[in-house]
């Protein structure tokens, strides 16, 4: 059986893409780092929607437990026809403020887990029709206070605009760079006191997912979700990047997030 593998499948944008793929009578298999939260979403989708959904909870930072989601898909009989990439680590703080343990962590969940589950997924058995990666707008600029995960984000672009060139007639290959995304509670928070950049840049979880499933199948090779956030990428795009940055400094040195 050819399913849909979504990482990250439990938070904001992962469920609505779980949802979405399964109102289309897609076959899931979901992964996500809360047993607990994969076990209440398999019994949600179960619910509403008919096709089969497989749950194996995974600490994508970990080369050995990703090893270990992998065999649960060869026990299974997995094979993948789409992988939807959306898990990542979201640490916004100054460089030195990280611990090593962090640095490490989100260069392995955003860079390392993605990368290599991709090409693990690939080299699967069944013909992989399509691959959506969630990049982010933090990826078009270098950001200074967000040096990390931007630099992260730039390399999915990268990677992923390259892979889809070797993969042409094989499989379609979008990368999506939304701007803010209603999720978790904090990032609200961070929204609403952006102001009116904030929201004017933000979209639901839902029209992410909706619009990026859209673009995969138009097959496009980068998708950014909502017109202010073209906009904004054309204005990084004619903008120096000493002047982007300095802006970008003064906005997020006055806030920090560690989420994990």
């Amino acid at each position: 059986m050819a399913y849909t593998f979504i990482s990250g499948a439990t938070g904001g944008i992962g469920k609505a893409f779980a949802e979405a793929c399964a109102a289309r009578g897609d076959d899931l298999f979901l992964t996500g780092r809360s047993a607990e939260k994969l076990a209440a979403l398999e019994g949600e989708l179960r619910a509403a929607y008919k096709g089969e959904v497989l749950v194996c909870a995974c600490d994508l930072s970990d080369a050995a437990d990703r090893a270990r989601l992998l065999a649960f898909a060869d026990q299974k009989g997995a094979r993948f026809s789409r992988a939807v990439h959306v898990a990542g680590v979201d640490i916004q703080k100054a460089f030195c403020d990280y611990t090593e343990e962090k640095v490490l962590l989100q260069l392995r969940v955003n860079g390392e887990a993605t990368i290599a589950l991709t090409h693990a997924l690939l080299k699967r058995g069944a013909p992989m029709e399509e691959i959506i990666v969630i990049s982010s707008m933090s990826g078009v600029t270098p950001m200074p206070y967000f040096a990390l995960y931007s630099a992260t984000k730039r390399m999915l672009i990268s990677f992923f605009t390259a892979l889809r060139l070797e993969r042409k007639g094989q499989t379609r290959i979008t990368t999506v760079l939304p701007g803010g995304v209603y999720t978790r509670p904090d990032i609200v928070r961070d929204i609403e006191n952006q102001g009116i950049w904030g929201k004017l840049s933000a979209k639901t979880p839902g029209f992410v997912a909706e619009k990026s499933l859209k673009a995969a199948r138009k097959n496009r090779a980068v998708y950014i979700p909502g017109f202010f956030n073209k906009f904004l990428n054309f204005v990084m795009k004619i903008v120096p990047k000493g002047i982007s940055m300095r802006f970008i400094a003064h906005r997020w040195k006055k806030q920090t997030k560690d989420a994990f």
